[in-house]
């Protein structure tokens, strides 16, 4: 057998359509599109759906929906096609059957009759007498007369692989040589009795047909390594594949909440929240890959075309790595940051939508007041979703307004209801509603006029007008607000404390 290293690079994706797609699969799927990208190679996204009762429509659309968002785009798979298709395995099933029974035929795979009390039954004795519990091949070189007595009595086989017996040594890609020894890689089954393929089978096989020259995944999946270069070396006797077998690299674990490996149930784990939650694709992403890698010491805000460039899978740090959330929405506020004012208030729009302040689509006039409003949080949040609660009250109907309860408790005390009303007074006959204007009045009304330090003044004219004391910059929201409106709910709050 060759190793891959030398031919161009092919790596792939190949997630199962069970559940929510959750962080770790996207690190991993980064990971693998970068090292592609970075070589000039190819990326495949295929799906693994072998599992009927798990399995699922929903997801896989969902599976595809992430991928697109995240902007890790494939040269070859799912939605797009290529040479090597199909790319879901529900649909290869005769291509698994032609390929187990082309093993039975040379030889390198076996029919295995044991029921599942007598393989218990004797990887209980193996453990008691310290010995590895894996199977013990019993059924390796059954004749055919003894498999036909066990056909009579009813038994249905599974199909074991016959693992050479040898240790077994890789070079990975991100821990360097490992070695596993012969006794701990026992014969392993690759069809189940009931025909199903399992992913002993159908992965190595789906490897070795579409060219996958790299294979980047968990570390969960370390031990299954080496029943599936076996598998590699026994494809090249069938010609099955070219006869290369991959690289392989297996990343650290994600770890969360009391440094455990971060599971599907995690709510930190749930890609789709992360969406829903207004962070940016890019953000996301960036954040993934220090997850075990890293541009430089310097630098924790990289574009993915940067992080492309300089990808070095032999930097990936194998031990474990934690999941901040407030890191992650930092790194994602720095996105934001980074982004024109035009494509903010574009990233904008289907959040509003649907929180039901827009239209979908938005009107003329809600785009164009989003579009004001959008520069006055762009430096001030980390999640898209943050400016939705800051910018709320300026597409909320005046029924719809609402004054936080906490904050008028607060901010409407005797001196409070007197600055609003100052701030009404100096506010009602401006005849230029500008920022500038606004500024000048009420200052003067507020500051020079009652003699309030700025830090005391606007507090409760911002939760009057605002319905909270965390807002965008005063002058400019009064300014998008308008004169009516600002004055209206300056009257609304001076009537409901009975001022």
């Amino acid at each position: 057998m060759t190793e891959s290293s030398s031919a161009p690079v092919v790596a792939r994706f190949c997630p199962s359509p069970t559940g929510n797609p959750h962080v770790g699969m996207a690190r991993t799927a980064l990971f693998s599109w970068a090292f592609a990208r970075h070589h000039g190679g190819r990326f495949v996204f295929r799906i693994e759906d072998t599992d009927a009762s798990r399995d699922s429509q929903e997801s896989y659309d969902l599976l595809v929906d992430v991928m697109r968002w995240l902007g890790l785009d494939w040269d070859e798979g799912v939605e797009v096609g290529g040479p090597n298709g199909p790319y879901r395995q529900s649909e290869r099933m005769g291509i698994y059957a032609d390929v187990a029974q082309r093993l039975l035929d040379a030889g390198l795979a076996y029919k295995a009759y044991d029921t599942a009390e007598e393989l218990e039954e004797r990887r209980e004795k193996a453990r008691a007498e310290g010995r590895p519990s894996g199977y013990d091949g019993l059924h390796r070189d059954l004749t055919p007369e003894q498999q036909a007595a066990y056909e009579a009595e009813g038994r249905k086989p599974v199909i074991r692989f016959k693992m050479p017996q040898k240790d077994w040594t890789f070079d990975d890609l991100v821990r360097g040589p490992i070695t596993f020894g012969a006794e701990n890689v026992q014969d392993f089954v690759i069809v189940r009795a009931n025909g199903q393929p399992l992913y002993t089978l159908t992965n190595p096989t789906d490897d070795a047909l579409m060219g996958i020259t790299h294979v980047l995944r968990g570390e969960d999946i370390l031990s299954s390594t080496p029943r599936q270069i076996a598998m590699y070396e026994a494809f090249a006797q069938i010609g099955v594949g070219s006869g290369q077998v991959p690289r392989f690299g297996h990343l650290p674990y994600v770890t969360g909440a009391g440094n455990r490996k971060l599971s599907k149930r995690d709510p930190e784990s749930n890609l789709l929240g992360y969406r829903d939650d207004g962070f940016l694709p890019e953000g996301l992403l960036n954040y993934l890959a220090l997850l075990g890698w890293s541009l430089d010491a310097e630098r924790d805000v990289f574009t993915l075309a940067e992080m492309v460039e300089a990808f070095d899978i032999s930097r990936v740090n194998p031990n474990p790595a934690r999941f901040d959330l407030a890191k992650c929405e930092a790194i994602n506020g720095d996105h934001i940051r980074l982004l024109p004012a035009d494509e903010v208030t574009e990233r904008l729009v289907p959040h509003f939508a649907a929180a039901g302040l827009i239209g979908d689509p938005a009107s003329e006039d809600e785009s164009a007041l989003l579009a004001a409003a959008a520069p006055l949080v762009h430096e001030r949040i980390a999640k898209l979703t943050e400016a939705v609660g800051m910018l709320r009250f300026l597409f909320v109907d005046e029924a719809d307004f609402s004054v936080n309860e906490a904050d008028a408790a607060k901010q409407f005390d005797e001196k409070g209801l007197a600055t609003v009303a100052a701030a009404r007074e100096a506010l009602a006959g401006l005849e230029q509603w500008t920022t500038e204007g606004i500024e000048t009045a009420l200052r003067a009304a507020l500051i020079d006029g009652l003699g309030l330090k700025p830090r005391l003044a606007f507090g409760p004219v911002r939760v009057a007008v605002t319905g909270s004391r965390i807002s965008p910059p005063l002058f400019e929201s009064l300014e998008l607000l308008g004169a009516s409106r600002t004055v209206a709910r300056l009257d609304a709050a001076l009537a409901c404390t009975g001022s």
